[in-house]
This record gives C-alpha cells, sequence and structure tokens, in this order.
C-alpha cells in the first residue's frame, strides 16, 4: 500500500508537469538520433472516439478496468516470480456472459466482483455490447476479434429468455450437442477456439465429462503493428535477468526517438502505440532496487490512470527484448477470493440460465498468447466457463427395522410430553 500512494503521488506530480509541458499525442515521433521517424505511411493518429460511450459503455469501461487490475494482482500473487499473461477483457466479457442466467445473491456476487453493483444484466450486456462493438471497428490497421459461443448438452432445458439475452448481448452462437460423443464435442469446442484466434490457442477443453452440462466461452484476438516499427537488423543479443538471479542472452529490440514515457516512484514506463494510436503496449520497468511482483501489487485502476496521465513526450533509448509467452490457468479460487464464491458453490441460483436452477460454475479457466516483435504484437486469449449440476443432497437410508425410541415433544417450549422405545411388534 505504501508503495502505490508513492506511486500515486510521484504520476500525479509528473501528470501535472506534463499537462503544462503539452504531452498531447503527436502525428510522428522525431527521434533523437536524427533518423527517420517511421513509416510515413502510418495512419492518422485517433485523437477522438468515433461517437460518446453511453452510459452504460462508460459504466462497462469503468468497471472492466477496476476488474482487470484486481484480477490481475490476484493472479499474479500466486505467480510470484513467473510469468503471468491474462486478458482481463475475455474473462469478464464470459463471466458476464455467464451472469445473464444467474439471479439472487449468485447475480449479486457476479455484478459486484465484475464491477457492476448497481447495474441491471441488461444494462451490463448492452455496456459490453457497445463497447466490443467500438474496440473492434477502432483501428482498421488493426486486428481486435471478439467471439462468444455457447454448447450445452442435449435435453438441458435451457431457458429461453438466457439463450436470447446471450445471443442480443454478446452476439454468442448457442448450440446443444451431444456430449456423450466426447471427442465430437472437442473438436467442435477446439475447433472453435482455434479459428477464433487464428490458430494460437488450439486446445482449451481435454475432457467432456459425465456432469458437464454446459460451456461458455469468449474468445479475442489481437494483432496490429508499431505504429512506428523497430528496425530488425538493430535486434541483437542482449542480457536479460530474471528474479532468481539467472542471466540469459536474449534477442533484444533496439529504438531511440522520442515517445510517450514517465518515471514513477521505483519504476520507469514507455507507451508504444499500433496502428493509429488508439491502442498501444505500455512496459513498466521497475527499478533495480524494486521487484515487477511489488510494483504489479501496486497497480489498481486508479493508479494505472494516473499513470496514463503522467506519460509525455520525451527522448527514449529503449531496449525490449523479444519475447512469446503462452499461459494457461484455472480462476475458481482467484474469483472466490474477489467475491464470486456463490457462483461456484451448491447454493448457486442460475435459474435464469436453466429452468429450475440446479447448477453452478464449476471452472473458469484462461488460455493466452503473446507474441512481441519488431512488426507489432500478436495476442490471443479464451475463457473457458464449465457448467455442471450441484451437488445433490445424499439421500439417506433409514430402515425401522428393529427396536427404536421415540418420543413426542412440543416444540416451542421443548417439552417432550411422551417418550418411549418399541422392541418388539
Amino acid at each position: 500500500m505504501r508503495l502505490r500512494r508513492r506511486l500515486l503521488v510521484t504520476l500525479a506530480a509528473t501528470a501535472t508537469a506534463a499537462a503544462c509541458r503539452g504531452s498531447g499525442p503527436t502525428a510522428g515521433d522525431t527521434p533523437s538520433d536524427g533518423s527517420s521517424p517511421g513509416d510515413a505511411s502510418a495512419p492518422t493518429l485517433l485523437q477522438a472516439l468515433p461517437r460518446s460511450l453511453t452510459v452504460s459503455e462508460r459504466n462497462a469501461a469503468a468497471a472492466s478496468g477496476d476488474f482487470s487490475f484486481a484480477l490481475f494482482r490476484e493472479v499474479n500473487r500466486r505467480k510470484a516470480n513467473a510469468n503471468v499473461f491474462i486478458s482481463p477483457l475475455s474473462a469478464s466479457v464470459a463471466l458476464a456472459m455467464a451472469a445473464q442466467g444467474s439471479a439472487g445473491a449468485t447475480e449479486l456476487a457476479m455484478r459486484r466482483t465484475l464491477g457492476f453493483p448497481d447495474a441491471t444484466l441488461d444494462a451490463m450486456g448492452a455496456g459490453y455490447h457497445g463497447l466490443l462493438a467500438l474496440l473492434v471497428g477502432l483501428d482498421p490497421s488493426v486486428t481486435v476479434r471478439s467471439a462468444n459461443a455457447i454448447w450445452y448438452r442435449n435435453g438441458l432445458p435451457v431457458q429461453p429468455s438466457f439463450v436470447s439475452a446471450t445471443q442480443q448481448s454478446f452476439g454468442a452462437t448457442v448450440s446443444a450437442a451431444n456430449f456423450d460423443d466426447v471427442a465430437g464435442t472437442l473438436n467442435q469446442v477446439n475447433g472453435w477456439a482455434k479459428t477464433q484466434t487464428n490458430g494460437k490457442i488450439d486446445q482449451v477443453l481435454q475432457d467432456v465429462r459425465k456432469d458437464d452440462l454446459m460451456f461458455l466461452l469468449n474468445a479475442l484476438y489481437f494483432k496490429g503493428s508499431w505504429r512506428d516499427r523497430f528496425d530488425a537488423a538493430a535486434t541483437t543479443p542482449a542480457s536479460f535477468r530474471s528474479s532468481n538471479g539467472t542471466t540469459s542472452q536474449v534477442p533484444t529490440m533496439h529504438r531511440q526517438a522520442t515517445m510517450r514515457w514517465t518515471r514513477g516512484d521505483g519504476f520507469q514506463a514507455v507507451d508504444l502505440p499500433y496502428g493509429n494510436g488508439a491502442f498501444s503496449m505500455t512496459v513498466l520497468l521497475p527499478d533495480s532496487a524494486h521487484s515487477a511482483d511489488a510494483l504489479a501489487t501496486s497497480l489498481d485502476a486508479t493508479a494505472w490512470n494516473a499513470l496514463v496521465a503522467a506519460l509525455h513526450d520525451t527522448p527514449v533509448q529503449l531496449a525490449l527484448p523479444k519475447f512469446t509467452v503462452t499461459y494457461d490457468d484455472e480462476w475458481k479460487d482467484v474469483l472466490t477470493t474477489l467475491g464470486m464464491g456463490p457462483a461456484f458453490s451448491d447454493a448457486a441460483d442460475f435459474s435464469r440460465m436453466v429452468v429450475g436452477g440446479g447448477v453452478k460454475i464449476d471452472f473458469v479457466r484462461q488460455k493466452a498468447y503473446v507474441d512481441v516483435n519488431e512488426e507489432g504484437t500478436e495476442a490471443a486469449a479464451v475463457t473457458t466457463i464449465g457448467i455442471v449440476p450441484t451437488s445433490a443432497p445424499v439421500t439417506q437410508v433409514m430402515r425401522v427395522d428393529r427396536p427404536f425410541v421415540f418420543a413426542i415433544r412440543e416444540h416451542l417450549t421443548g417439552a417432550v410430553l411422551f417418550v418411549g422405545k418399541v422392541d418388539q411388534l
């Protein structure tokens, strides 16, 4: 917490100074070494959204930011000193889709965890629908795809209103499938994931169990070229020291130019735009006396917004490793810690999903991929949610076929009127 407070104070001061300098984006970076500013055919910088956000879209954007860093902090806490790469947006969309079938305390827990404590399910769906549509078309030179799909076991009495809500608000394809045909179902689900992620994620399910009733999936795919690309000829091996002290030689890209940059307390950050500048990668580098884990723990939506506001144009000599990271994780414990426990419990209420309810979320799993190179970045994620029956109460067998004791009592006073034993009949 102390690190986060120092981070906010430092960034606030930097943001004020940046505003005084006039730190808005420029049409092209001017390299400090006098080299070419980049691709002259780069798209015109996007200065504003093509339209105003609706109230529901603003709420979805704000909620997504809060959930993003809460999820990242909790995942990172479990994965200290290890690579972590997740898509909070994919997770929030998949969970919001599942929430359309929730009710009662389960619905409230899901809405609160996702950052919608006061919104209706309809408003949540409308917010994500509009926000995703805007993101997908914001930069014609960048590929952004989001797709949703639901498969459910043949014969499961799915609520028509749930099917309608997921189709209309999330554009989901909803299909019944013969889950007893395990190979066929796996081919359908994994084939869909592979197609939606351009082949980067080809297996999200390994089995279909007897109690699996439904799978809900979101796939998110991104591919963008740097607005100012790295020169592949300048990529050279350089040392990279891991948190455990080991050092390795990795291909490292180099670029010297005017970039959007800031320094916080214990770290520095640089912003690398794609295409028309609507999307960018922000790289945060802790100073040698600090750790990436501590920096990750200090981030929340407020600290992140302060960091972004503090970015300003300045000459930067950047050395950035090329890297490819794949990540696979299951988040039942993470989401329970964040407040979504009722959705995983036998008391879960998904009566808006299945007639009569009696189902719960069994797992939320995400597989993600990212490749960063001289040309740009390709990233993909698939979030899969599994639905199973709640555990039916165990039926106890009591056959009174031997001597027994019995009593006749009054409940409110506790008075026992009669008590007896039957030994012979």
